[in-house]
C-alpha cells in the first residue's frame, strides 16, 4: 500500500472529529493529545514510508556505563534540590552542537547570553544519549533525577484501563486497521505515555512551586508535555522555541479546526517563539496568531555572517541527507554525479548518519572523483552552503536554511513532502523525481523571489524584552 503522509495526518484528523480524541480523558489525562505524534511515526514505520532512523542505537554496555553518571547527577544536579526561586526556567534541547568551542543547545542559548544579569534563571537539561555535552555551569541542573525517576515508575506501575477507554482503544485500533491494513498497539503508546506524564507532571509541579518562574521555555513542547501542563496549570506561561520545521501536517503543530471544536489544547503551549513570520498557519495552529511570536533566529544570524559574502561555485550542488530519506537520496546523488562529471557533488549526510552511511550507502565509496561525502561536523553547513549554488533535499529546516543563501533548490519527491509544498506552491524551489529531472531542471527552472526575514529574521531584542516585561 502506497500512502502519503498527507493521507494519514487526514485519517488521523478525521478520528480526531470522530471520537473526540483531543477532549477524551483517559486514565485522568488527555492522553491522544501526547501520543497523536506518536501514532504518526509509528504509521509510517509500519507503512515502510520513511526509512530507518541511522542514528546509533545505545548498546547494553553504554546503558549500563551510563548507570553511575546518572546516580551522581541525579544527587549533585538536581533541580528539585534547594529552596529558591527563579524568574525564568529554560527546558534546553538535548542534541547539542559545537558553538564558539563549546555545545550548546543553538534554539534556546541566545536566551541565556541575552537575560544574563537581568533576570534570575536556570537551564534545566536531559541527556542526549543517557550523556550530557555542555560545560558545567552554576545555572545548569540536570534532568537525571526525574529521567531516572520515570523510568523506575514505569517498571514499577500497571495501568489497569476501564471498559470504556478499552473500546475506545479497540475502536482506534480497527479504524486504522481499516485505514491501512496494519497493527498499530495503541494500548502499548497509551500506557507509555501516560505513565511518564502521570509521573512527570508530579514533578515538574513540584520543581514549579519551589521555584516561581514567571515563565518556562521549552524545546520540542509536543514531546514535553508534562513540562507544558505543569505550568499551564499553575498560571505559569509555557513558551515553546522553534527548532524545526512546521507545517499543516506536522502532528506536534496542526490541530484543523474540526480536531478542537470544543475549544484549547490545554497541552499545548501558551506562546511560540518562531524563527519568523512564515511559519504557523493560523487555520491549523491551536493558538491565536498573535500569540505566535517571531524572535528569530540568532544562531543562523550569527553564524551565517562569516560565510554569507562568499561567492558560490558555479557548479556545486549540496545533496542534504535526512535519515528517513537517506537511501533514496544518496541513490540519486550518485546517479547524479555519474551524469554530470563537470559538477561537484557534496554529499552532506546528517549528524546520525555518521557512523552508519558506510552501510546503508555503499555506493557512496565510490572513485567519482566529482564526489565528496562530508560524515563529520568539522566544516560548518552555513559554509556549504555558501559555497554551492544548488541544493538537493527533501523537507530539513537545512533547505529554509540553504534558500538563505540563494541557492537554487531541488525537493525530491519523497514521503513528506508535504511538509514543504508551501515552497514548491509558491515558486521558490523545484519538485524533482530523479536524477534525470534533476539534470533537466538546472537550468531552465528560474526560482521566485522571496523575502528572507519571512523564513529567519534578526534577533528581535524588542520584541523579546516586550514579551518578558509584560509577564
Amino acid at each position: 500500500m502506497t500512502v502519503s503522509v498527507k493521507e494519514i495526518c487526514e485519517v488521523l484528523f478525521d478520528l480526531e472529529e470522530k471520537y473526540d480524541l483531543n477532549y477524551q480523558e483517559i486514565q485522568g489525562c488527555f492522553a491522544w493529545q501526547m501520543m497523536r505524534f506518536s501514532v504518526y511515526l509509528e504509521l509510517t514505520k509500519k507503512l515502510g514510508i520513511f526509512g530507518a532512523v541511522q542514528q546509533r542505537q545505545l548498546s547494553l554496555f553504554d546503558k549500563v556505563k551510563s548507570f553511575i553518571p546518572f546516580l551522581k547527577n541525579s544527587l549533585l544536579f538536581n533541580p528539585l534540590s534547594g529552596n529558591y526561586t527563579k524568574d525564568i526556567l529554560i527546558f534546553d534541547h538535548p542534541r547539542k552542537v559545537i558553538f564558539e568551542d563549546e555545545f550548546v543547545d543553538i534554539y534556546s542559548y541566545f536566551i541565556v547570553d541575552f537575560i544574563k544579569g537581568n533576570y534570575s534563571f536556570e537551564v534545566l537539561e536531559s541527556t542526549y544519549f543517557n550523556e550530557h555535552f555542555t560545560k558545567r555551569q552554576d545555572y545548569i541542573k540536570y534532568l537525571d533525577r526525574i529521567e531516572l525517576g520515570s523510568y523506575i515508575y514505569k517498571k514499577r506501575n500497571k495501568l489497569e484501563f476501564t471498559p470504556s477507554e478499552k473500546k475506545l482503544i479497540n475502536d482506534i485500533k480497527m479504524e486504522l486497521k481499516n485505514a491501512f491494513d496494519v497493527d498499530v498497539d495503541i494500548e502499548s503508546i497509551l500506557t507509555r505515555k501516560i505513565l511518564n506524564f502521570q509521573y512527570d507532571y508530579e514533578m515538574y509541579t513540584e520543581l514549579f512551586k519551589k521555584r516561581n518562574p514567571k515563565m518556562v521555555f521549552v524545546v520540542v513542547a509536543y514531546l514535553n508535555q508534562a513540562i507544558v501542563a505543569a505550568a499551564k496549570d499553575l498560571g505559569i506561561d509555557a513558551i515553546e522555541l522553534q527548532h524545526g520545521t512546521i507545517s499543516d501536517y506536522h502532528l506536534g503543530y496542526s490541530y484543523p479546526p474540526k480536531t478542537r471544536k470544543r475549544g484549547e489544547i490545554v497541552y499545548f503551549p501558551n506562546k511560540i517563539f518562531s524563527f519568523g513570520d512564515y511559519w504557523i498557519n493560523d487555520e491549523t495552529s491551536p493558538i491565536s496568531k498573535q500569540n505566535v511570536i517571531p524572535i528569530g533566529f540568532p544562531y543562523f544570524e550569527v553564524q551565517s555572517k562569516d560565510f554569507i559574502n562568499i561567492k558560490p561555485h558555479d557548479n556545486q550542488i549540496l545533496f542534504i541527507s535526512q535519515g528517513a530519506i537517506g537511501k533514496y537520496l544518496s541513490k540519486l546523488a550518485y546517479e547524479f554525479a555519474c551524469e554530470m562529471k563537470d559538477f561537484k557533488i557534496v554529499y552532506k549526510l546528517h549528524s546520525g548518519e555518521y557512523e552508519t552511511w558506510r552501510e546503508n550507502y555503499p555506493y557512496l565509496l565510490n572513485d567519482l572523483e566529482n564526489f565528496e561525502v562530508i560524515d563529520n561536523s568539522e566544516i560548518p553547513l552555513y559554509q556549504l552552503f555558501a559555497e554551492s549554488s544548488y541544493q538537493v533535499g527533501a523537507f530539513s529546516t537545512a533547505i529554509y536554511e540553504g534558500l538563505m543563501f540563494n541557492c537554487k533548490t531541488f525537493i525530491v519527491d519523497v514521503p513528506g513532502i508535504e511538509h514543504i509544498s508551501d515552497l514548491i506552491d509558491n515558486g521558490y524551489v523545484c519538485k524533482i523525481t530523479d536524477s534525470a529531472d534533476l539534470i533537466g531542471m538546472l537550468d531552465t527552472f528560474s526560482p521566485k523571489d522571496y523575502d528572507k526575514d519571512f523564513f529567519f529574521k534578526n534577533f528581535d531584542t524588542s520584541l523579546f524584552n516586550e514579551v518578558i516585561d509584560n509577564e
